[in-house]
């Protein structure tokens, strides 16, 4: 079949409007990427930005708070301006802070307000574990036993959600919902706009982990009416190890006394006045806790750039046309090895593929030697996360041709099936 040969995978690449992107970033030598959806790769905008900040250090001191190009005083803001439209928000909606998890403590702190027979938080079986610790130990600062008030809806599979079983879940003894917008292991894509409107309806507050979503698919936050989300910037979003965490809060809740106050949450007029008594800012700014971590926010200056030139809608088109094409070469060249396809297969998918394998975390360690970089989850996982900015389609092909050798000479069996420290 023609779709199977390295000539057509390199066709592909030459009709794609966003293949001179990929020169954009700093690929491993010698090395096929893979692992966006976990970590994504530097980019030379993101360099040029950390460079500046490092600079305006050097140069400025304590006056770069406010003087240079990038007064840092005001970056919180700015990088959550630039990240507005990828969520689906508007400007003030938005803010760079914190991370992921503290994000989430800060959320909880501000919308879990139990009262009456109203003292359940909703979430699911699949969701990451970060998340689920956050509120089981919300729950246990308010008084409350996980084991009795964290409802976790199952999933029938082991691998997606039903969302009827989601909205059937929302009874009114549920206080808060929280969910993710795209299973960190299957990439299932949850209706985010259905959801918000069900709680709405049972007037529960609910929020999304866009931690796999943000950078990969679009969202609408605003017009869904979402009451707040959550995010990381270091995958799809490149904005380096432990890179500053995004956080959204619609502006129907401005003015809500933020859970966990902290003094950047002040507004910028008042801050400095040190008064004891805070007068915390207008705007999703209020919901900041402690100083800007300037240099980890310095790389998503440059890295986001590249998304306003781009547009999620184009991102989201090669994505899911990548993640087709590799469907369609796994379905062709490794039907005869035991794996299972663990995503969806329809557009209701972000942008990885799961494969199972029972020899997963051996496989995974066969790639890597042979030059692709994947990327496991226990039990049996291995991600595949083709990036719109910086992979080809002749980067698939030949992930798919490596994997197809490892198998048929079971090269994976000269390693142990266990992961490492860190997968």
């Amino acid at each position: 079949m023609e779709t199977l040969t390295l000539a057509y995978a390199r066709a592909l690449d030459e009709q794609d409007g966003l293949a001179a992107y990929k020169e954009e970033f700093y690929v491993p030598p010698h090395a096929i990427y893979m692992d966006g959806n976990s970590l994504g790769l530097l980019s030379k905008r993101a360099e040029q930005t950390m460079q500046e900040l490092l600079e305006s250090w050097k140069l400025l001191g304590i006056d770069g708070w406010t003087e240079g190009k990038h007064q840092w005083f005001y970056l919180s803001e700015q990088v959550g301006e630039k990240m507005a439209p990828l969520v689906g928000a508007k400007k003030e909606e938005t803010i760079a802070t914190g991370s992921t998890t503290t994000n989430l403590h800060q959320l909880v702190a501000t919308f879990y307000k139990p009262a009456g027979k109203r003292t359940k938080i909703l979430a699911d079986e699949l969701n990451f574990p970060s998340d689920i610790y956050a509120l089981q130990s919300q729950l246990r600062l308010k008084g409350y036993d996980p084991a009795d008030h964290l409802i976790r809806v199952a999933s029938p599979d082991g691998r997606f959600l039903r969302e009827e079983d989601i909205i059937a879940a929302m009874t009114d003894e549920v206080a808060l919902i929280v969910l993710p917008a795209v299973l960190y292991r299957s990439g299932q894509i949850l209706d985010m706009e259905r959801l918000t409107q069900a709680a709405h309806e049972r007037n529960i507050p609910i929020g999304f982990d866009l931690c796999h979503s943000v950078g990969s698919i679009e969202h609408a936050l605003h017009e869904w009416g979402t009451d707040f989300a959550f995010w990381c910037t270091y995958k799809h979003l490149n904005g380096g190890p432990g890179s500053v965490g995004g956080l959204y809060i619609h502006e129907k809740h401005f003015g809500t006394l933020p859970g966990l106050a902290g003094w950047f949450g002040s507004k910028k007029e008042t801050q400095f006045d040190m008064e004891h008594t805070m007068d915390p800012a207008e705007h999703v700014g209020a919901f900041q806790i402690g100083t800007p971590h300037v240099l980890s926010l310095a790389p998503l200056l440059g890295s986001l750039t590249l998304f306003d030139e781009v547009g999620m809608s184009a991102i989201r088109e090669k994505s899911l046309k990548l993640t087709s094409y590799l469907l369609e070469l796994i379905k062709h060249e490794l039907a005869a090895y035991e794996f299972t396809i663990g995503n969806p297969i329809d557009d209701s998918r972000g942008g990885h593929i799961l494969l199972e394998h029972p020899e997963a975390a051996r496989i995974c360690k066969a790639l890597k030697q042979d030059g692709v970089i994947p990327d496991f989850r226990a039990p049996n996982g291995i991600r595949l996360a083709p990036v719109a900015l910086y992979n080809s389609y002749e980067d698939i092909w030949h992930t798919v041709q490596k994997l197809k050798i490892i198998m048929e000479e079971k090269r994976y069996e000269q390693f142990e099936n266990k992961r490492g420290v860190v997968a």
